[in-house]
């Protein structure tokens, strides 16, 4: 389990407390990327490849993300 430090509330979290995801890049040195909830913080965290995240990224900032029925 990573330390809180490690984790970053994403820029586009609504402030809200709806929508917020942290992301922890502190992984990267292990070839990963962890992502959580920031609602549950000591709930699950998600794994993602350094390669595997930055292509999720850019599908998500050129709008070709389909997120279908979520």
């Amino acid at each position: 389990m990573l330390p809180d430090e490690a984790w970053r509330k994403s820029s586009y979290s609504d402030g809200t407390g709806n929508s917020c995801v942290e992301f922890a890049d502190a992984l990267a040195t292990l070839g990963g990327i962890g992502v959580r909830d920031s609602k549950d913080p000591s709930g699950p965290a998600l794994t993602f490849s350094a390669d595997a995240w930055t292509e999720f990224v850019g599908l998500v900032r050129t709008g070709r993300a389909d997120f279908g029925t979520i």
